[in-house]
This record gives C-alpha cells, structure tokens and sequence, in this order.
C-alpha cells in the first residue's frame, strides 16, 4: 500500500529511504509527511504552488498546539531542503518562516503527602504471582529512586547490580540523557528497599542478569510495564486528571516524569524555608539532576509546590472562563 499519493508521492519515498540509510527512526517524519500529502492533494498544489503563504496556510490547517504544528513544519522544511539539493527547487520556501510560540509547560506536582499515598498504592497493587511480583517490585523500586532522588525513568530502568552501592548508600549514573556520569546519596528508607529486592532477586535469579531492575523472566524492565503501573496506582488512588491546555499553557496530567519534577520543586521549597536562597541552590541542583544546561534547572522556580500549581491552574481557568 503505498504510502503517499500527491505529486511529490515519489520524492517523498526518495526523501524516507535517505532517511532511513543514514540510521534515522522515520516514523514521526513519515507521519508527518502523510499529513502534508494529503494537504498537497486537497489543494491540487503543483510546484508553483510552493511560496510562503502556502506553508503559513498549512501550518494553519493543523488542529494542533503550537510545539506540534512547529514540529510538523520542521519536518516539512527538511523535505524542501532535500529537494533543493536533488535540484528538483531553487530554494527553501520555508526558510524564512519563524516558528509559533511555544505554549509555556506547568508540570504536575504532587504534594509530599500524595507522593507517599501514590508509594503505598504502588505497595498495595503489587501482584503477589510469581509470575509478576519481581517485575512490580522493580518497578517499585524505580517509583521510588524518581521520588526520592529525581532520577530519569530511563536511568533506573538502565540501573546495573554494580551501580549500586549499599554500604555507600550511593548509586552511580552513567550514560545519562546528556552524557553526565553522577554519583547519587539516596536515602536510608530507599537503601533497605533496594536490599529487599535483592534478596528477593536471589530467590527468583535464574541467572545473573547485570540490570537492577528486571522482570520475572529475566529480561529488562520497560518503560511500558512501568506506565502501566503507574497510571493503575494513580486511578486507585484518585489522582488521575487529564492535561488540561488553557489558553498558551499547558497544565500536565500526571505521570511518572512528575515525580522527577515533585522532587526538584520540593528541594528548593525545603532550601527557602530553611532561610536560604533556591536561587543559590540551582547549580547544584542542576548538577545533581544532570542537566546538560543551567536554564533546564530554573524552569523547576516557576511553581512553588502542589499549592501554587493548584492555584495557576484555577487562576487560568477564571481567566479564560472571563473572555
């Protein structure tokens, strides 16, 4: 079945198979080029077609939020530069098309009292088979290493045995989103459940996988099997609250990222009742969430607590609800 149908169906499988041999994933970029496609046929564009006001019209089209729709372009406009360089078009038409303002991003926030009820919920939907206990009590473990240490999903789920060290009471970071190797302090509470895993490991162990974090067959636990538990755990504890857009802000749904966010927003709230200045904190913060940029950092200024987040979202909905 072919995939494209207009005029430029041809140069667009050009464009994926180059894609494609230079080791790029081409899902996003196909889907996106689909959606132009069909604009092309449903405006019988030809190549004179091709002029500015074209693409602000298409862009236009889109029943998207701004970060998608500048997506969408971005992926449009590499196409155009592929046909420049086919010789196919002078110049880009888009090359002088800024982008959309983003919509600012609120993230949820829990309150450290819905961060504990969400942990005994995870404790209280652990299946107790043996054909899932491993696997929930690893995804336990990683619930726990976002909320109490603001570790990445994808940082726990890459966890080797090794990385950690109980006596320490530290975990080693490598290969991080941005390459930024880091030691990690983690609590006392979390040491002992890292320590009942591994005792727990010994008895389902088959072999010796290197990872922390496995299921009971052995094989490594996904970012799936954890946003599956994650979004049970939140239902049952009546948490689950869809994204909300409001005018040009986005208030986030919860997810697991948002323990990561809770436990940087609650570091610096702790710094500011102790009299000190969360400003000042922001580098080491910044360094200790491994963050490649300082800005990444300031972004966690922005919302106080789960209270101020609470009160943005009802002060924007009174707002938009007066227009």
């Amino acid at each position: 079945m072919k995939r494209f149908n207009s005029f430029l169906a041809e140069q667009m499988e050009d464009f994926i198979e180059y894609r494609l041999q230079l080791g790029y994933s081409v899902r996003d970029m196909v889907n996106h080029l689909k959606i132009f496609d069909r604009y092309l046929i449903e405006k019988n564009a030809i190549w004179a077609s091709f002029n500015p006001l074209f693409f602000l019209e298409f862009r236009s089209s889109l029943n998207y939020e701004n970060r998608s729709k500048n997506m969408g372009l971005r992926m449009v406009k590499m196409f155009f530069n592929f046909l420049v360089r086919k010789d196919l078009i002078q110049e880009n038409p888009l090359l002088e098309i800024a982008q959309l303002p983003k919509n600012q991003i609120v993230p949820f926030i829990f309150s450290p009292e819905e961060t504990d009820l969400l942990i005994k919920g995870v404790i209280k939907l652990m299946r107790k088979t043996e054909q899932s206990y491993l696997g929930d009590f690893s995804a336990y473990i990683s619930f726990l290493l976002m909320a109490r240490c603001g570790l990445r999903i994808s940082e726990t789920l890459n966890l080797l045995k090794t990385n950690y060290m109980p006596e320490e009471r530290t975990i080693y970071i490598e290969k991080t989103k941005f390459k930024k190797d880091r030691l990690i302090p983690i609590p006392k509470a979390v040491v002992a459940e890292i320590n009942n895993l591994l005792n727990l490991r010994r008895l389902f162990d088959k072999e010796d996988n290197p990872l922390l974090l496995v299921k009971n067959d052995q094989t490594k636990l996904s970012k799936s099997y954890t946003a599956i538990r994650f979004k049970e755990v939140i239902k049952y504890i009546n948490l689950d609250q869809p994204r909300k857009v409001i005018g040009t802000t986005n208030f986030c749904g919860p997810s697991h990222h948002s323990l990561r966010h809770t436990f940087a927003v609650n570091t610096l709230k702790r710094i500011k009742l102790q009299g000190k200045s969360p400003q000042n904190a922001l580098p080491v913060l910044a360094t200790y969430m491994g963050h490649s940029e300082y800005r990444y950092t300031t972004k966690y200024l922005k919302v106080l607590d789960a209270e101020h987040r609470h009160q943005m979202f009802d002060f924007s909905m009174s707002m938009h609800e007066a227009i």
